[in-house]
């Protein structure tokens, strides 16, 4: 028979939760108009065009491999909404822009999930693993998932704290060169770091005697 160590062992959130390809996608476009960016002698239209271009081929071979519609159309939406603001304000550095403010509001929505005691670490988990709701209804997961959801409106806080000195740069190519090395850095490696203490914090949390994040030990509807 399994212990609970090992249960949650195995559902760690490096393997529930995915990742590498979502922040693939999220910062190729980026690379792709710096690079051209810098290659055409800082022209923006061109590292728009290009960054476009990056992001619509990307978003063809999502949908040809059957990635859900709408995270592929979000992520080329995203890239849309930065160009846009670029041409708009004709400042390079504003493609950071877009990353602030979602991450931004990101931290916001995280730590408002946790103090309405509805964590989304528990609803995306609760949700890769068929549970719904059910999980709440276990006073033992609700607190390991409100605990662990605290590193997730960290890492989105740090991500605005280290992408904004960058943008308010007056100095262009530390703004938009720093700024896009910072947020590639800030992407996967730091997503894998957050799953990594994630997955820590939940086992920490949980009883010895718990019998998983799959099993969850329903004994009465939490309140609030």
């Amino acid at each position: 028979m399994s212990t609970a160590s090992d249960t949650v062992r195995q559902d760690t959130l490096v393997s529930l939760l995915g990742g590498r390809r979502g922040a693939f996608d999220a910062t190729a476009p980026l690379v792709v108009f710096i690079l051209t960016w810098l290659a055409t002698g800082r022209s923006i239209g061109w590292g728009v065009a290009a960054s476009l271009v990056a992001a619509a081929g990307i978003a063809v071979v999502r949908l040809r491999r059957r990635t859900k519609p709408r995270a592929v159309l979000l992520g080329l939406l995203s890239v849309c909404v930065a160009g846009i603001i670029v041409l708009y304000t004709g400042r390079a550095a504003d493609i950071l822009l877009p990353r602030i403010l979602s991450n931004a509001a990101s931290a916001l929505v995280w730590a408002g999930s946790i103090a309405f005691r509805w964590p989304l670490l528990g609803v995306v988990v609760g949700a890769l693993l068929g549970q719904k709701a059910r999980w709440r209804a276990d006073p033992s997961l609700l607190r390991a998932y409100s605990v662990a959801s605290w590193l997730w409106v960290a890492m989105y806080t740090m991500r605005v704290a280290v992408l904004t000195p960058f943008w308010l740069s007056e100095h262009e190519n530390f703004a938009v060169v720093g700024g896009g090395v910072a947020q590639i850095l800030l992407s996967w490696p730091l997503l894998v770091l957050c799953l990594v203490l994630s997955g820590a914090a939940v086992k920490a949390v949980l009883p010895s005697d718990h019998p998983g994040l799959r099993h969850p030990a329903v004994s009465g509807t939490p309140s609030g």
